[in-house]
């Protein structure tokens, strides 16, 4: 029961590792290089530039364009494998058994494939596909439950763009999917049901959410920009049994609460469920932990991670925080 981020220090890159109480509270465990470097800015477009699965921690180094696995050990991370990510600025990696996806997002972005050994991080040859165009400005990239899908927000086309994956890993061509709302960001999935933030390019008291279900290769959507009436949105989170999804609102350090239906609807439940500093930017990466009991989220600007118990309809009650992480701080991963 841990909890991991990235420094992302352009001179070093490391993991910062947490463990986890059963209260929900966090003890420090250390930091565990990564063998690149990070971008050395804040604010790294960085919804699953950590990612945590079955023992093992990967982590994409914007920086030095690699990407480094990790694997659990009682006492920390060992150090398994750091490769070229198969493009620049990697900012977001999926995971599904054991093929992953590195989102590219520098010079023209691209996704590549990896296989995830127990010794290797294995590149997938002929893997790599670039996105809808070279302007694309992609937020993060991540497979459907199934692991048959693997889909890419846009930012810079207002689009999602998904990929068939096939029995091989191998993706299929593009399809290219119309967001509902602009600046389409941060998603997960709700069960089957894709949820997406909107953030409508900053603009104050603008975010929102959609949420779509997957039809063959495409999107279809199924409720459209549900506003949160909150600024600046960024990240999704869905809850274990997928009735709820928590987004988090960089403008005012808040986090919104959305019902998702049996069919997919999105109802928006409470506008300020939490909140880390309130009325103050900062507020972006969050993870749940693997058995839903608790959600955490990052604000980079407070330097500091915060907790919150999960109740039986949605709620969050805090459960305290931990402060003095860098500036460049991001990613968050939870087991």
């Amino acid at each position: 029961m841990r909890i991991y981020l990235q420094t992302n220090d352009a001179e070093g890159n490391e993991i910062i590792a947490f463990e986890r109480g059963e209260s929900g509270t966090l003890g420090s465990l250390g930091r565990f290089p990564t063998g690149g470097r990070g971008s050395g800015k804040p604010h790294l477009a960085s919804q699953s530039s950590v990612v945590v699965r079955d023992g093992r921690v990967l982590v994409t180094n914007a920086g030095s364009d690699e990407v480094s696995l990790l694997s659990e050990r009682e006492n920390g991370l060992e150090l398994v494998a750091t490769v070229a990510s198969g493009g620049s600025a990697p900012t977001s990696v999926a995971v599904h058994g054991e093929l992953a996806y590195v989102l590219n997002n520098g010079g023209e972005s691209n996704v590549t494939g990896f296989r995830v050994r127990s010794s290797d991080l294995e590149p997938i040859e002929g893997s790599t596909r670039p996105l809808s165009c070279p302007d694309a400005d992609p937020a993060q990239v991540a497979f459907s439950p199934d692991g048959r899908t693997l889909v890419v927000t846009e930012r810079g086309t207002d689009g999602i763009t998904t990929f068939a994956v096939g029995g091989d890993g191998l993706l299929g061509e593009p399809v290219a999917n119309p967001s509902v709302g602009a600046t389409p960001y941060g998603f997960d999935f709700a069960g089957s049901t894709l949820v997406v933030t909107e953030a409508f390019a900053g603009a104050a008291g603008k975010a929102a959410a959609s949420s779509y279900s997957l039809d063959g290769g495409s999107l279809r959507p199924v409720s459209g920009s549900v506003a949160d009436t909150r600024s600046e949105v960024c990240w999704a989170i869905a809850s274990t049994d997928a009735r709820f999804v928590w987004v988090t609102n960089f403008g005012d350090g808040t986090i919104s609460r959305y019902r998702v239906g049996a069919d997919g609807s999105l109802e928006l439940e409470e506008p300020v469920a939490a909140s880390t500093n309130f009325g103050a930017k900062g507020v972006r990466d969050e993870a749940l932990s693997a058995d839903g009991r608790f959600l955490y989220a990052l604000d980079a600007d407070a330097r500091s991670v915060f907790g919150w118990r999960v109740g039986a309809s949605g709620e969050l009650d805090p459960v305290g925080s931990f402060d003095g992480l860098p500036e460049t701080v991001a990613g968050l991963a939870a087991s």
